[in-house]
């Protein structure tokens, strides 16, 4: 293998990577493979019993004794060119069947090369573990892109309290939610590349068009031919062949309020961290208070497995999805275990000098229950890296001074991507939070 062009070799590969795939259990298709080939066999015995015994004797006759004439008997015996007549006969079979699929594929849309991935999705990760995830910003996304790879039954509760940049742009222009963290959610839980390349596209020229994504445009447009993002819920998630849902904390515009320790509050989230000061942020809260939550996120939340809190900003992207009444409510009396996944870092402004007790105890004061874990980085941050965080305000955050019972909650694992920024790795994180849902399963 090694003596073949590359692209070759990946050909190769890829046509492994996907013969394995047919076999994957549950997949449904080992059975009725079986169930053609024995029908194959069955088939051919009735129908040798039939020239045989009935009118076609004769012409079962000259069949075998031209093709004993092909035979060299001293080489092979006889019965050997039978048997490789079967084969060439269940391979022209096979052949068929499969190109009369791929024609069908075709005539309906769907290239013949993606039929495989998306019987995959649907037969085998349909039975993962329902997983919640709370959140916004790029830590969330990056966890969904993780998670994606084991199980469809991921519901992502978005923030939408921000008010900056294109998402603030449009919420003020359109009198919607912010679109900014749902488009990163889609784009990472999205069955095409092509898709999901598309909604980050940001515009960099054009009157109006400048500084919006196309996933945001996209998002406003739905909601303004549907009358809200509610109603269009449903197609977003075809359009977009989401893999797993993707729900808005709630469908009604908000606005964070932060209460500062010097007695100040900052509305908006997006000016929180450079209005906080020498202060530190000691609550949160949203305008208005009293919130819907769609029916499909309590659902998700009363069905989950597991409920994973972050990665994210503490107060602009997790809990903010967490002050909506019934969320928290959900949440708070869901059996299903909840995991807080740490930051790597504080973060400039909003969490400095906040140690990783004081991140949890936010969560506990505003959720009204504490994470069963916390799920914390092992590996150590390059010392370059911590440098150049550490110049912005950020601090790594440690078990350093934590209680007992926060040191019995604590699960760590290195969860540490490389690279030139403190970012957690997607397939460590799915890999770790499975790792537990299995715990939680074996626990009487």
């Amino acid at each position: 293998m090694s003596d073949l062009p590359r692209g070759r070799r990946e050909a190769v590969r890829a046509g492994g990577r996907r013969a394995r795939m047919w076999l994957t259990p549950g997949m449904g298709v080992k059975r009725w493979l079986l169930l053609f080939i024995v029908c194959t066999f069955v088939g051919a015995v009735g129908f040798l019993h039939f020239t045989w015994t009935g009118p076609l004797h004769f012409v079962a006759t000259r069949w075998i004794l031209w093709l004993n004439a092909l035979t060299e008997p001293d080489i092979m015996p006889l019965y050997v060119g039978g048997m490789a007549v079967m084969a060439l006969a269940l391979g022209g079979a096979f052949l068929s069947i499969v190109m009369l699929n791929r024609s069908m594929l075709r005539s309906t849309g769907t290239a013949p090369e993606n039929a495989l991935d998306l019987i995959y999705s649907h037969r085998t990760l349909s039975r993962g573990a329902r997983i919640v995830a709370v959140g916004g910003g790029t830590g969330l996304s990056n966890l969904l892109s993780g998670l994606k790879a084991h199980t469809s039954n991921i519901t992502a509760i978005v923030t939408v309290a921000d008010d900056g940049g294109s998402s603030g742009r449009l919420r003020e222009s359109l009198d919607m939610i912010a679109p900014g963290d749902l488009t990163d959610c889609y784009a990472a839980l999205s069955d095409s590349p092509v898709l999901a390349r598309l909604l980050l596209h940001r515009f960099g020229r054009g009157e109006g068009l400048e500084g919006h994504t196309f996933g945001n445009l996209l998002l406003a447009t739905l909601s303004e031919a549907q009358g809200g993002l509610q109603g269009a819920m449903r197609d977003v998630h075809e359009v977009l062949r989401v893999r797993g849902q993707v729900f808005p904390a709630t469908t009604t515009p908000a606005t964070l309020v932060a209460r500062l320790s010097d007695g100040r509050e900052v509305r908006g989230e997006s000016g929180l961290a450079r209005q906080v000061g020498a202060a530190r942020v000691e609550g949160v809260r949203l305008e208005p208070p009293d919130l819907p939550a769609l029916p499909a996120v309590l659902e998700a939340i009363r069905d989950a497995e597991l409920i994973v809190l972050g990665p994210g900003s503490l107060y602009t992207s997790i809990l903010p999805a967490l002050l909506v009444p019934d969320i928290a409510r959900a949440v708070r009396e869901s059996g299903a275990p909840v995991v807080y996944v740490a930051s790597l870092m504080t973060e400039p402004g909003e969490t400095t000098g906040l140690s990783l007790e004081d991140h949890v105890n936010a969560i506990t004061t505003h959720l009204g229950r504490a994470p069963d874990w916390v799920l914390l980085n092992s590996k150590t941050i390059p010392p370059d890296v911590q440098a150049r965080y550490a110049a912005e305000g950020a601090q790594v955050l440690t078990l350093q001074g934590a209680s007992r019972d926060l040191r019995g909650r604590v699960r760590s694992a290195p969860l540490l991507q490389a690279g030139e920024t403190a970012r957690h790795n997607p397939a460590a994180l799915a890999q770790t939070l499975l790792s537990l849902i299995a715990r939680a399963r074996m626990a009487p």
